[in-house]
């Protein structure tokens, strides 16, 4: 919105700075944090009126989290969306598609999210909507996107996946679309499972987020891409301003969620963002790439699939408890300790991926 202020602008005042997307990025950062500070006690003290007994612990989880996390409310991601939202609109070109497509991703996944969560509170049980409900609305959202995506993409790159390091892209033609779907509707789950313990899947998304606005970035720059010999794809630069309101909505989440937290994300929060990243590397043509920088989030997936196919086949299990954070909690692991490491594994990931624009 505040973009429009360049039209005052003779080229050399203030308000020429508004041409600039890291400018933009830098004040939807601030805002978002600022919105944080500011309303996250306020929406904590609300949500524990709301849910007096908090979120609802599941009886087959690790026995620890019985007392250390019973009575904390959920629905914190309503913070983050609100941070994310308000910045998003306020600093970034709403004449872009690709931003109205990230935001109208992260939107609906988050209705589902919260829809989700209410049905918990309110019920008293760990039973939201059903698994496959979940899934299915969630395809449908994902389809809308793929399509609308296609249809932003310039003629060239239409049904185009990047494949990192080779330095080509691939023609899915009609299989684009499926495949679009499975990597926005695979991301929203899969940081859905990774949010297990206080602090552990915000921190990652930021840097999923941080990186792939990088990228973003990158990719819609015509010197950087000539330089880089990877995709162009005009307006994608916008979606740096997104992943930055991001960072500083979540900055100001982990003030409160840092352990003990004082509220979960729940679904809302981490189905949303989820599928926002998933939304920005099918934007970017980057969806391989996302495997990479959001391996911790592939792992936590890949570690219930396994879990659940291996009990089906022998009726043994694989992991101690899965998703896998459980299984270092089963081991002993203090739960900062594992939260941590997972940051520090997050971060390695992602300069891993961010590398393959380079490597060539």
């Amino acid at each position: 919105m505040l973009y429009w202020l360049t039209a005052f602008s003779d080229g050399g005042d203030f308000f020429n700075l508004f041409r600039y997307i890291t400018f933009r990025a830098g004040g939807a950062f601030f805002t978002a944090l600022v919105f944080g500070f500011l309303f996250g006690r306020p929406l904590i003290n609300l949500l524990r009126q709301k849910q007096k007994n908090g979120q609802p612990i599941r009886d087959d989880g690790p026995e620890s989290h019985i007392e250390s996390k019973a009575g904390t409310p959920t629905m914190g991601g309503v913070l983050i969306l609100g941070a994310l939202i308000t910045s998003t609109v306020f600093w970034a070109r709403l004449d872009i598609g690709y931003v109205w497509l990230v935001l109208f991703v992260t939107m609906a996944f988050g209705v589902i999210g919260f829809t989700d969560d209410y049905q918990k509170v309110t019920r008293n049980s760990h039973a939201g909507i059903s698994g496959r409900m979940r899934l299915a609305i969630g395809f449908v959202i994902a389809a809308i996107a793929a399509l609308w995506s296609v249809w932003l993409h310039p003629a060239d790159l239409q049904n185009q996946v990047a494949v990192p390091v080779v330095s080509t892209l691939i023609n899915l033609g009609i299989l684009f679309i499926p495949f679009a779907m499975i990597v926005i509707v695979g991301a929203a789950n899969a940081v859905n499972l990774t949010d297990g313990l206080d602090g552990l899947a915000i921190m990652p998304v930021m840097i999923a987020a941080g990186s792939l606005g990088v990228i973003a970035y990158a990719v819609g720059r015509t010197d950087f891409t000539e330089y880089l010999g990877i995709n162009y794809v005009p307006g994608t630069g916008e979606i740096l301003i997104f992943a930055a309101g991001l960072i500083g909505g979540g900055l100001g989440f982990l003030w409160y969620n840092a352990p003990p937290a004082a509220v979960f994300m729940g679904d809302t929060g981490s189905l949303a963002l989820g599928g926002g990243l998933g939304a920005i590397a099918v934007a970017t043509k980057h969806e391989i790439v996302l495997a990479i920088i959001g391996g911790l989030f592939v792992v936590e997936a890949l570690s219930v699939i396994i879990q659940v196919a291996y009990f089906k086949m022998t009726g043994k299990r694989v992991f101690l408890m899965a998703p896998i954070h459980h299984h270092f909690e089963k081991l002993g692991w203090a739960e900062p300790q594992i939260v941590i490491r997972f940051w520090i594994i997050s971060l390695i990931l992602a300069l891993i991926g961010l590398a393959t624009l380079k490597i060539r």
